[in-house]
């Protein structure tokens, strides 16, 4: 497993935190992010980042991108946040369908719920499914020696 992408829908909240918190986990992995309807150019949402920050993950730096074939024929795998976003990948690019997981498979596969414009607490509680969720495929591809 040499790269990981992580999507969402704008590429501001959710896969950033995602995208940061796999880097740190699997350091031998290059992964990234991308939105199926980025806001491209934006950096991370600004409540995303403070959450983020206040359990010692940076997304400083962040810039959305679109997802697009190319990029997601870069990656060996393609995270996304929930099932919606696996079918919209799907349809663009069928040659990708055996690559795409939910960020969540190893830890309930229900997806995560999209907190942009929510409150703290509800950013809060996606943070903490993504933390989750990431650490489940670290051990996941530890385990199978991928990383």
């Amino acid at each position: 497993m040499n790269s990981i992408l992580v999507v969402c829908v704008g590429n501001i909240c959710r896969s950033p935190v995602g995208e940061r918190i796999l880097a740190s986990l699997l350091p031998k992995v290059k992964v990234t992010s991308a939105g199926i309807g980025a806001l491209v150019g934006h950096s991370a949402d600004s409540t995303a980042t403070e959450v983020a920050k206040s359990h010692g993950v940076s997304l400083d730096g962040h810039v959305a991108r679109q997802f697009t074939n190319r990029i997601g024929e870069e990656n060996d795998l393609i995270l996304v946040m929930e099932e919606g976003h696996r079918r919209e990948i799907s349809k663009q690019a069928p040659h990708l369908r055996g690559r795409i997981m939910l960020f969540d498979h190893w830890s309930g596969g229900a997806g995560i719920p999209d907190p942009y414009k929510l409150p703290l607490a509800f950013h809060e509680n996606t943070f903490d499914l993504i933390s989750t969720a990431a650490k489940a495929w670290a051990t996941r591809l530890a385990a199978k020696g991928t990383t």
